[in-house]
């Protein structure tokens, strides 16, 4: 395998953890210390998630299609960055709304072609292992991005968190122009096996007819309906409530550190006993902690009560953020749709975590943030309902013959 490429790949993932989701957290500190209510807030997120969730599929079919994947990668760190700086200088309305829909876009076409970049370096046998490390650099730069946000929010306020990504996003296109081009076999990239005759750009019945691939993309639609607004929310309940012992900016890098310390040894695990253990297995995990997350966030509101709902969140995104890509490659061994059907399930997930701002946003203000966390609880409970009831024919789908 190409060692200076594999390298690259990892520092690009280190990067871009402080660049693809724009502010991440930090959105709702900064629009709520500009006198913006919670629901508002909710609805300029889930603009920017409807945004990207309608380029979604095309995103996946374009980097399956395209050899130029690394300039689509820095294409979207320029506009976000942009997008987000835009936000510095104006916070009203319309340019919040356009900074997230920007950012969505860009991130719709981020997630799919670092995926095809690692299959296409890596290739099928070492795509798990890969991945793995990639989930584990970009934890690793969520954290120590979190440290500095943190730490520089509390020295210079939450407007240097802005000036902390845009550097982030510089770095990140140099690691991304780090990976050598002839690398990375674009035939590969898309999930064929070596010497498979090329097959043309997918049509969306044939993935939309793959029942494993609904369930999976339904199941982790209703998890992000449950799991997105849940760190966003917990900053902004400390920020509203007034108390002037702890800075929100603080507490929200503490939010990330504390799940992104998790997150790196459970990413790495996860990829080495992925084939073991079985991804069902690992997703069913990942799916019986976000109850418990839940729940926690809605009986206690003590600041101190971040610690056990982060690690929870640790635990299932550190396995989800390697079995479910994995997932996929495996359903699509050799068809040539890997990106495209990758970008199905993405959709889905983005349809959850679009809408769970909004959602959660509005139960809050309209009741509380302890009724908004136990709503999120019960969907969870349903994403679990559902793929233990279809579990049974997932492994007789996943092995079907094309």
């Amino acid at each position: 395998m190409p060692l200076r490429s594999l390298q690259a790949i990892c520092l690009m993932s280190f990067f871009l953890a402080d660049v693809r989701d724009g502010l991440g957290p930090f959105l709702g500190i900064f629009l709520t210390q500009h006198q913006w209510q919670a629901d508002d807030i909710g609805l300029v997120m889930s603009a920017g998630g409807i945004a990207g969730l309608l380029v979604t599929i095309p995103a996946g079919i374009v980097v399956d299609a395209t050899l130029r994947k690394r300039l689509l990668i820095i294409a979207g760190c320029v506009l976000i960055t942009a997008a987000t700086l835009l936000l510095w200088f104006n916070h009203q309305a319309w340019a919040a709304g356009l900074s997230q829909v920007v950012t969505g876009i860009s991130a719709a076409f981020i997630g799919p072609a670092v995926a095809g970049i690692t299959l296409g370096v890596a290739g099928q046998s070492g795509f798990n292992r890969q991945m793995g490390r990639n989930e584990a650099f970009n934890h690793g730069g969520n954290m120590t991005a979190a440290l500095l946000a943190g730490a520089a929010s509390w020295y210079w306020g939450t407007g240097s968190i802005f000036i902390l990504m845009t550097g982030m996003a510089v770095l990140a296109a140099l690691a991304v122009s780090a990976i050598r081009e002839q690398d990375i076999d674009h035939h590969a990239a898309r999930g064929l096996e070596s010497g498979a005759k090329e097959q043309a750009v997918p049509r969306l019945s044939i993935l939309a007819k793959n029942p494993v691939l609904a369930v999976t993309g339904l199941t982790l639609l209703l998890f992000h309906l449950a799991n997105a607004a849940l760190l966003p929310m917990l900053s902004m309940r400390v920020t509203a409530s007034g108390s002037n012992a702890i800075n929100p900016g603080l507490y929200a890098a503490a939010t990330v550190v504390i799940s992104q310390c998790v997150m790196i040894p459970v990413a790495l695990f996860t990829s080495a006993r992925a084939e073991k253990v079985g991804y069902r297995g690992l997703i069913m995990i990942a799916l019986l902690v976000l109850p418990v997350r839940a729940a926690l966030a809605a009986w206690f509101s003590e600041p101190i009560s971040v610690i056990p709902v982060q690690v929870l969140d640790g635990v299932a995104a550190g396995i989800l953020g390697v079995a479910v890509p994995g997932y996929v490659v495996k359903l699509l061994r050799g068809t040539g749709h890997v990106n495209a059907g990758q970008s199905v399930v993405m959709f889905m997930m983005g349809a959850g975590a679009a809408f769970s701002p909004a959602l959660t946003g509005a139960i809050a203000t309209r009741y509380s943030y302890s009724v908004a966390f136990a709503v999120l609880g019960v969907i969870a409970l349903a994403a679990l309902l559902l793929w233990s009831l279809a579990g049974r024919g997932h492994q007789e789908a996943i092995h079907q013959p094309e």
